[in-house]
Parts: C-alpha cells; structure tokens; sequence
C-alpha cells in the first residue's frame, strides 16, 4: 500500500507541475543580398525595376517571417510575410534599400527582428554614393561621462562600393540638426574627439563624400553627458 500511495502521489504531483511558458522566437541570419553591397541578381521586371530574392537562415521557435525591404530614398516599405526561407520583392533598379526580417510564433505576442543589412540594387549607374556612415559610438539616446580632458569619443564607420571614400564631414553642436562643421577627415579615419560639457546634450551627423562627389547622410543622432 505504501508503494501504491506514492505512486498516486507521484502522479498527481506530476499533473500539478506547471508547464513551461512558451518561448519567444528566435532571430534571424540574414543571408542575401549582402550587407553594403551590390545586389546584381535581380530578375528583370521592367526598365525601372527587378525582382530580388532575399534570403535568411532558420530561427528556433519560428512560425513565420516577415521581411520588410525600404527604399531609403522614398522611405517606403514593402512587407511580405512567409514560412519559408525566402522571398521575392520588386525593386526599384540602382536604388538603396535596407532590409530586415522579423520573426513570430502563434504561441506569444512577442516578435525578434534581426539586424538591419543595405544594399544597393543593380541598375544603370557606373558609381554609387557611399553607403551612409553607420554612428557606433554613443549610441543612438546614450547618456556617457566625458573623460579626462572634458571630450567624448565619436565613432563611426564608412563603406562604399566603388571603395573611394575621401572624406567625412562631422557636424556636432547642442542644436538639432546640428549646422557647425566640427572636422573634415581627409585620412580614412573614423574617429573624433569632441569637447564636451555635463549634464548637456548633443547632436550630430556624418557626411561621407567619394571621389566622384557622390555624398551620404548618416542622419542625426543624439547623446547626453553625464
């Protein structure tokens, strides 16, 4: 009878343990087309478009994709939602696009969005602009200590096709957008020192020029010091 007893007991045990919530999905790999690069294997569609297939890895606890492709220019977007791998969207021929997947499962509200990639889509242009400067450091709303020589550290980096970067033009003041032109960086590097002031913050923007006058415009990003 002993063994019986904890036997049921055992059991009831069992169907009273709690089940384990349901995961969020997991992110993305993306594959194709390569971040800052050149997309060449658009299907011709048109004279001002092709079709492009993105592709991207499997994520663990994933029902479906959703792949968003935006023209940076018109800052439109194209969504498309999936359980495959892949997906074709029509795109405007030598325009730049960023590109994203996020993921989903019925079993939660959450979704995980994967990195963002660039790229241009082939089209009739022998050069293209630069690829806008990527801001690493601070980050987007970041709030940082000057050091100890009252400065901060920005940091940046730069990529472009046709691989003939020539300068970058820092803007950085208190005012949003910031209009003072702080440094122009003719040696390739991608780092400033900037004075600073506490309890401040700032804004500021790169301009990345090439060798054929094409430019870019990072965008303006903010920071605060502590």
């Amino acid at each position: 009878m002993r063994y019986i007893a904890l036997f049921v007991l055992a059991v009831l045990c069992s169907m009273c343990k709690k089940k384990d919530p349901p995961k969020p999905p997991g992110s993305a790999t993306l594959v194709f087309p390569e971040n800052s690069s050149e997309c060449t294997t658009g299907t011709d569609t048109g004279p001002n478009t092709s079709m492009v297939e993105f592709r991207w890895q499997e994520a663990p606890n994933t029902d479906t994709y959703e792949l968003r492709a935006t023209n940076v220019a018109t800052n439109t977007t194209q969504t498309i939602s999936t359980a495959s791998l892949s997906a074709r969207l029509p795109l405007q021929k030598g325009a730049l696009y960023t590109w994203l997947v996020s993921t989903k499962n019925a079993a939660v509200l959450q979704e995980t969005t994967s990195q963002t990639w660039r790229f241009y889509n082939a089209g009739f242009e022998t050069s293209y602009a630069p690829f806008p400067a990527e801001i690493l450091s601070p980050g987007q709303g970041e709030s940082v200590f000057k050091n100890i020589n009252n400065e901060v550290t920005l940091s940046w980096s730069g990529s472009d096709i046709d691989g003939d970067i020539e300068t970058y033009e820092l803007y950085f003041s208190t005012e949003n957008p910031p209009t003072s032109l702080n440094a122009t960086i003719t040696n390739g590097s991608t780092t400033r020192d900037v004075s600073v002031e506490s309890d401040r913050v700032y804004y500021w923007k790169v301009i990345t020029t090439d060798g054929e006058g094409n430019s870019s415009d990072s965008g303006v990003f903010e920071f605060k010091v502590r």
